[in-house]
């Protein structure tokens, strides 16, 4: 199998100008894929292994590994008032897929037309026409056609009609917990970012873009960088220990996620101190993972406790670090 960068299409004519070969055909997953966790990059991982060898084993046909996922989410579609906050942007799943070996993503636009297609349809004209689908390989209670009609049962009677192999992966269970996308923003939004790590085989990471604050906090308290992202969903309100990615380094630190309650903050703010990091930084690229919280945000009588506190908080990083003062 070939290793190259992800190719993304976002139509049909836009994959057939890709991939423009008669010969070519993939081995297929679909699916949201929000936070590409545990379960989704055992899947990813089997669609690579499975075009390595079905390429390996074919005289005339170049086997892709591809991905066929969808934007927006189809809840923020079909039920808004559902839609679940995600993990991740679409840039960051792309670039997932590509870090798990994917050579091509076809995001499909999801609409009230798509949500129509009955499930024959959808395979006949997504996974056999346009993608020439060897294999499609999916989770064990993959769903999919109109109002969700299609389970593996029919995909694999569809499978034998249409001539491609089909196969559902089983999920990855830690701990008698099933590693799902829901799983992990339960885990998230109760501050339990150590169980969220374990979920998705890495800690959960914010990105974005570094913005200026109030400077209340560099006068009074600490300097901080404070995070603009461009993600949805939030861990619980509180101070953790947390990593900062920043300029092709990393830096161990200490972040706020909250409302600022003691200067009766309104709009959440993402604020980190990084450990033994002195510049000034006010614009430019970010990345916070949170590994372990620390405490629940409180409301202080003003700036001199907050400050001791927040003290108190970077020690305490420290020492989950291995970094206190001896």
């Amino acid at each position: 199998m070939h290793s190259s960068a992800l190719i993304a299409a976002r139509s049909i004519e836009e994959w057939m100008d890709r991939f423009p070969l008669s010969k070519e055909r993939t081995v297929v997953t679909i699916g949201n894929f929000d936070g590409v966790h545990l379960g989704h990059q055992r899947i990813l991982r089997a669609v690579r292994e499975r075009a390595g060898a079905l390429e390996d084993s074919s005289q005339e046909a170049r086997v892709i590994s591809a991905v066929l996922t969808f934007y927006p989410h189809p809840a923020c579609v079909l039920r808004p008032e559902e839609a679940p906050q995600l993990l991740m942007t679409l840039p960051q799943r792309l670039a997932a897929f590509e870090k798990a070996g994917m050579q091509a993503a076809f995001v499909l636009q999801f609409d009230h037309g798509l949500a129509q297609l009955s499930p024959d349809d959808f395979v006949r004209r997504y996974l056999v026409e346009t993608m020439r689908a060897k294999a499609v390989l999916v989770g064990a209670n993959f769903r999919f056609g109109h109002k969700q009609a299609g389970d593996v049962d029919l995909l694999r009677e569809l499978a034998r009609r249409f001539g491609f192999e089909t196969e559902a992966i089983a999920p990855v269970v830690i701990d008698g917990t099933v590693v799902s996308s829901t799983a992990i923003r339960t885990a998230l939004r109760e501050g339990r970012v150590e169980e969220a790590w374990k979920l998705l085989g890495r800690p959960y990471a914010l990105a974005g873009e570094i913005r200026t604050g109030t400077g209340l906090g560099s006068k009074l308290v600490v300097p901080t960088l404070n995070l603009a992202t461009e993600q949805e969903l939030l861990p619980k309100r509180g101070v953790y220990a947390t990593e900062v990615a920043l300029d092709g380094r990393v830096y161990r630190a200490a972040t706020n996620v909250g409302v600022r309650p003691t200067f009766d903050g309104a709009a959440t703010t993402i604020e980190s101190h990084l450990l033994d990091f002195s510049e000034t930084r006010t614009n430019g690229r970010m990345e916070v993972r949170f590994l372990h919280r620390l405490r629940d945000e409180q409301k202080f009588a003003g700036p001199q406790p907050l400050r001791e506190q927040i003290l108190r908080d970077i020690e305490r990083a420290r020492e989950y670090f291995g970094l206190a003062k001896k």
